[in-house]
């Protein structure tokens, strides 16, 4: 079940806050629970895995390691169907191609492409309306302000 909100924002993504003209509703997911690598292991060996917990979790770090490596040598790494990863440049444009250097790479990201297990889960997923984060925060401090309220009584 993913569970989603709805925010109000520009229909224009990228407009600043003064410039916005028109906004629309739109649907933002909401995680219900973050998993670190070593809960994400432990999911792994509940799916009767003949690994334990520790061989899994050395496989899981030496190939983030490993990725990160080759993605630093330049190369394209494909996963199968979790997809393919490369290297993403954000430069700083130049006049020229000739003033054009390393100097204006401001930035290294990594561009992943979903395989095909991971293209549009639309058709298998399953959908909860949740209140916004500033919604379940405004409804917790109405409740804590409550408790002492009548806790005074």
């Amino acid at each position: 079940m993913i569970n989603y909100s709805i925010v109000i924002m520009s229909a224009q993504p990228g407009t600043k806050k003064e410039n916005i003209t028109e906004t629309k509703a739109y649907g933002v997911a909401q995680s219900s629970e973050v998993l670190d690598i070593n809960a994400f292991a432990n999911h792994i060996t509940s799916h009767g895995s003949v690994y334990r917990k520790g061989d899994i979790l050395a496989v899981l770090t030496n190939a983030v390691g490993c990725l990160r490596e080759l993605l630093l040598e330049g190369k394209r790494v494909k996963l199968g169907d979790l997809g393919d990863f490369q290297a993403h440049l954000k430069t700083e444009g130049a006049k020229t191609a000739d003033t054009f250097s390393a100097a204006n790479i401001k930035e290294v990201n990594v561009c992943w492409t979903p395989g095909k297990d991971f293209q549009n889960l639309r058709d298998e997923a399953s959908f909860q309306l949740v209140p916004t984060r500033a919604a379940q925060n405004t409804a917790i401090e109405v409740i804590k302000n409550q408790d002492t309220i009548q806790g005074l009584e």
